[in-house]
């Protein structure tokens, strides 16, 4: 008989509205024609004026929940207060501060912030103690695994010390890609091609958290797949 993984059923694993490209209002679009209710937001492309575009866009939509959310430096007090007031969202991430200075004071939700591990920007065990935790992004805790081990072995550290909150799902391809913004080569996607993309995840399965987001620039549709592959497939514990 095959059955979950210890505690696999009770996770969450959810689509997300990513805002890297231009199509995120074609994303809030697709989830609106699907009757989506709950999503995660990641904000990490937008500016000032085009966050505000997004939340009127939002308002419109039947979603009601938003329980992850992927913070930008420089978003202001409000802009949180919004979010937790008008869809209950308990969990934000930042990239840390060395790659990104937080331009504003939102020490208001530090007990609901957690520290994302990003490429070549390991977690800082001083910094991550001033927030709630970790957010472990897995492909770039992959990535590492594969070319950077001195930053994995860290990682790995912190991730045992401290919670972990939330966590972001995304592909490993077997081709290096060049990220000419860090000027890193790298291993992980935000697109997926094939399932088999995933498959370095179940090694990881021991530190999935509660929440985890689907950041891939794949149409809504195509991550409400994914969900269902990673759900009835890929975190199985298959036993007889």
């Amino acid at each position: 008989m095959i059955r979950y993984s210890k505690g696999i059923m009770n996770k969450k694993i959810l689509p997300t509205v990513t805002t890297t490209s231009n199509d995120y209002l074609g994303k809030l679009s697709e989830a609106q024609k699907l009757n989506l209710k709950e999503i995660c937001l990641f904000l990490t492309g937008l500016k000032i004026k085009e966050r505000k575009k997004l939340y009127q866009q939002l308002e419109k939509t039947p979603i009601k929940k938003i329980p992850f959310v992927h913070l930008r430096s420089d978003m202001e007090l409000w802009e949180l207060d919004f979010l937790v007031e008008n869809y209950q969202t308990k969990l934000f991430n930042l990239h840390t501060a060395s790659q990104f200075p937080h331009l504003f004071d939102i020490s208001k939700y530090r007990d609901k912030i957690y520290i994302e591990n990003t490429i070549n920007y390991p977690f800082d065990e001083n910094e991550v103690k001033k927030f709630a935790g970790v957010c472990i992004d897995f492909a770039h805790l992959e990535n590492d695994f594969i070319l950077r081990d001195k930053n994995y072995k860290k990682n790995l550290k912190v991730i045992k010390k401290f919670p972990c909150g939330c966590g972001h799902i995304s592909a490993i391809t077997d081709k290096l890609i060049y990220y000419s913004e860090d000027k890193i080569y790298s291993y992980d996607s935000h697109y997926l091609k094939d399932y088999s993309e995933l498959d370095y995840l179940i090694g990881y399965r021991q530190y999935l958290p509660d929440v985890m987001a689907i950041e891939l620039e794949n149409s809504i549709k195509e991550q409400l797949r994914i969900k269902d592959y990673l759900q009835n497939h890929l975190l199985l514990d298959s036993k007889m």
